[in-house]
């Protein structure tokens, strides 16, 4: 038998396992993904490491369908919990985003617009600038100023498409600003994004730092 031969037998031999373990790996990455999915859930509650626990304990417990719960009883608790946990965690941040402001517009290349918007360029584009009422294409990532991630199309693994007038102000000016192909930062105070009700992760009168890139104007 050839050399060749023997070599492509082995070859051909060896697919199956290969397939077998980068479906496994796959399948490793999608649960993992689930995980990150209900991390971004659970941000908003900021929990200690004992209340992690109890909170991995239920989700144990409930797959593996043990010790029966009525969380019928806890449901306005548990929204009660996620408001109280958000105003403080806003509170907190309140103290910094002075300062943090304050710096970020002092950054080079970075622009304060009379809204109160910082923009800065981070990677310049060369198609066109999109209008306030046009559909962008767009890949993001939002954090609070302290780098907690509250959103981002690069998890789920897809860009988004959104019309420019259906989003905070933040977005629809600092969005314009920018040319096909191109990545800014937009550091966006709470008047131009959630204000005082704040949103999901989002605590009230959160100042939000975002890095977009704007892919393409949807026609």
């Amino acid at each position: 038998m050839s050399r060749l031969l023997i070599v492509a037998l082995v070859a051909l031999f060896a697919l199956p396992a290969y397939a077998a373990d980068e479906k496994k790996a796959d399948d490793q990455k999608t649960f993992y993904a689930i995980g990150q999915v209900m991390a971004r859930q659970l941000a908003v509650f900021d929990m200690s490491q004992d209340e992690m626990e109890q909170v991995l304990k239920g989700v144990k417990d409930g797959v593996e369908s043990k010790a029966p719960f009525d969380v019928e009883p806890y449901k306005a608790k548990i929204q009660q919990l996620a408001l109280s946990r958000r105003n403080a965690q806003g509170e907190k941040l309140a103290a910094k985003t002075k300062e943090f402001v304050e710096k970020a517009a002092k950054e080079k290349d970075a622009v304060k617009t009379p809204s109160g918007l910082i923009y800065k360029s981070l990677k310049e584009g060369t198609g066109a600038s999109p209008a306030a009422t046009d559909k962008v294409k767009v890949n993001y990532r939002g954090t609070l100023i302290d780098g907690k991630e509250f959103d981002s199309s690069y998890a789920s693994g897809h860009p988004v498409e959104f019309g420019l007038n259906q989003v905070i102000k933040c977005w629809t000016e600092g969005l314009q600003k920018m040319k096909v192909g191109g990545k800014a930062q937009l550091v966006c105070p709470a008047d131009l994004a959630y204000g005082e009700r704040g949103s999901g992760q989002i605590p009230a009168n959160a100042t939000l730092v975002f890095e977009v890139e704007l892919l393409d104007i949807v026609k």
